[in-house]
């Protein structure tokens, strides 16, 4: 892989370790708000959030590079007083995920490609339980001819700066 390659791949795969962050804290509000019948959805996403948080961390390392650390806290992108409202974070948590490893699966090859492509599989799967439905093109926001509010390439979570980035 070429240098400019590698520094690219780097940058993905440290703004898919900022989106597990964020949908971990996330996935702690909705925890806090859900129904109980489904409390066991949302242990489930952020187990599955947790995992992958911990393995992007370890390849980060792995490449020598020091991950990006979690923020203390995010903002949320909207009000969550409630279970269907704690539904409409999970199912936005899950499509910004998807946008990140979107970017990933762009930005390389081989085995940490088809990584990230079982992750944007997986969270467009849970973004589709949580909101009943699915969208033409899971992780490309600008392929489905309507405003999802998702995160784009440039706009992943802040790793620095405001002391509250937007989960």
């Amino acid at each position: 892989m070429k240098r400019a390659d590698e520094q690219q791949a780097l940058r993905a795969l440290q703004a898919a370790l900022a989106a597990e962050h964020a949908a971990v804290y996330g996935y702690g509000v909705v925890g806090g708000r859900v129904t109980e019948a489904r409390r066991t959805e949302a242990r489930a996403a952020y187990d599955a959030h947790r995992a992958r948080r911990d393995a992007l961390a370890r390849e980060v390392r792995g490449l020598g590079t020091e991950p990006v650390a979690a923020s203390a806290a995010y903002a949320l992108p909207f009000a969550v007083p409630d279970s269907p409202a704690a539904v409409r974070l999970a199912a936005e948590l899950e499509d910004r995920v998807a946008g990140v490893y979107s970017d990933l699966v762009r930005a390389t090859t081989g085995a940490r490609r088809r990584e990230a492509a079982g992750a944007l599989r997986e969270a467009a799967v849970r973004a589709v339980r949580w909101r009943g439905g699915s969208v033409a093109f899971p992780g490309l926001a600008e392929r489905t001819g309507a405003d999802t509010g998702v995160a784009g390439p440039s706009e992943a979570p802040p790793v620095s700066g405001p002391a509250r980035p937007t989960v």
